[in-house]
């Protein structure tokens, strides 16, 4: 039986790593989409921020209408959606068409991620939910690390077309795996669409939602400009940099695993210290940033707690609400991507006025803003025993 949990948990995570590589494999692409489909590099950015918008729109809606239907049902219509939309992008030559197959599957993105925190989750127990959460966590890492690289190599040295095939090729093997080896998985207690959206009278909810966007925001907000950072703070070639962003990437995966640890036996202690540890790195970024040793260090660091962030942002919102949570990890999608996108913004800003060695200080203040939340929110818990939680949050 549990040979067959943890399987299931394993499809889960390669699932979530081929909707994840869909979406964000596309940037190692786009001056091969400018190129080939005619279009300026803004516009071919437009497969990107839209279907993110797409994503942060349909976060706290899909999963919730999609909640009381047969989990293995929902999951092959995703994949078979993504694995369609996928295909037809190999082989049309109108840009139009093209947007419009990134846009569709967008919509139903929470679905699935949703779908697999909340069943890898409930199969695991509440004791070890942390830890195979963490495992989804590493497909959503491996899909944002392993997507960009693999799809600008098969571009460069096949051909666009070669890459999109290689987003469908993932969904689809999933989409198989799942038909044949996923259990019937029907919803044995429905809830009302009216029950789950009574979660957000809890102050506990609105104040996760916020911490998210915010610690997301710290994380994201100056990761974004990283390249940048490297380039022009650090001085680095740009074969370096690439080099520089991959082992980031592989730190973000090793992250998810050491978190999944922490949130099962030090739950409390790890949310409490995770934003002085980011803002520890940033203030070292802003000393040291321009030596590249130093540099090196701090972004195995930061990668680490990147990996880290996500199993907290997750964990922070799905335990604000329990009683829904499919709606909970469609509220955790929304507001991290809320957080990326304002985050980004913010940060932009310091760059704008100040240069690029600033962007540190957008970090920084997203940061100590999720830090003032969760300490509020734990204060808030500590002082009413009524109210007991493993994390932040609410009883029912």
């Amino acid at each position: 039986m549990m040979g067959s949990k943890s399987l299931l948990i394993y499809i889960l995570m390669v699932g979530v790593f081929g909707i994840l590589n869909t979406e964000m494999g596309i940037i190692g692409i786009l001056p091969h989409v400018s190129e080939t489909y005619g279009v300026g590099i803004v516009e071919a950015g437009l497969l990107i921020s839209l279907f993110a918008l797409c994503v942060a729109v349909a976060g706290p809606t899909m999963p919730l209408f999609c909640s009381r239907f047969n989990r293995k049902h929902v999951m092959l219509f995703v994949l078979g959606l993504f694995t369609v939309c996928n295909t037809i992008a190999v082989f049309t030559d109108d840009f139009d068409l093209l947007l419009a197959v990134r846009i569709l599957p967008a919509f139903f993105h929470p679905v699935y991620c949703s779908m697999a925190f909340t069943v890898a989750a409930a199969l695991a127990g509440e004791k070890n939910a942390p830890k195979a959460v963490a495992k989804i966590n590493i497909g959503v890492s491996g899909g944002m690390v392993a997507g960009v690289p693999i799809s600008n190599f098969l571009a460069e040295h096949i051909s666009l077309a070669a890459s999109m095939t290689f987003f469908a090729a993932v969904t689809f093997a999933v989409f198989v795996a799942t038909w044949l080896l996923v259990p019937s998985m029907p919803v044995k207690e429905r809830m009302t669409y009216g029950s789950q959206l009574r979660v957000l009278k809890k102050p506990m909810v609105w104040a996760s939602i916020f911490a998210v966007i915010f610690l997301n925001g710290s994380v994201f907000g100056v990761f974004n400009y990283l390249a940048k950072y490297l380039a022009s703070v650090t001085g680095l070639a740009p074969s370096l940099i690439s080099i520089m962003l991959f082992v980031y990437g592989v730190c973000n995966i090793f992250g998810s695993m050491i978190a999944g640890n922490l949130l099962t036996n030090r739950a409390e202690l790890t949310v409490k210290c995770f934003p002085f540890a980011l803002g520890a790195v940033y203030l070292l970024l802003f000393t040291g940033g321009s030596a590249w040793p130093v540099m090196a260090v701090m972004t195995v660091l930061w990668g680490l707690l990147g990996g880290i962030n996500g199993n907290i942002n997750q964990f922070w919102i799905s335990r604000a609400a329990p009683e829904a949570p499919d709606f909970a990890n469609g509220l955790f999608l929304t507001s991290a991507n809320l957080g990326t996108m304002s985050g980004t913004a913010f940060s932009g800003l310091f760059i704008d006025h100040m240069g690029i060695e600033y962007v540190i200080f957008g970090g920084l203040a997203y940061g100590a803003l999720s830090a003032g939340i969760v300490l509020w929110q734990l204060h808030r818990t500590s002082m009413n025993p009524v109210k007991r939680l493993s994390f932040a949050g609410e009883t029912a």
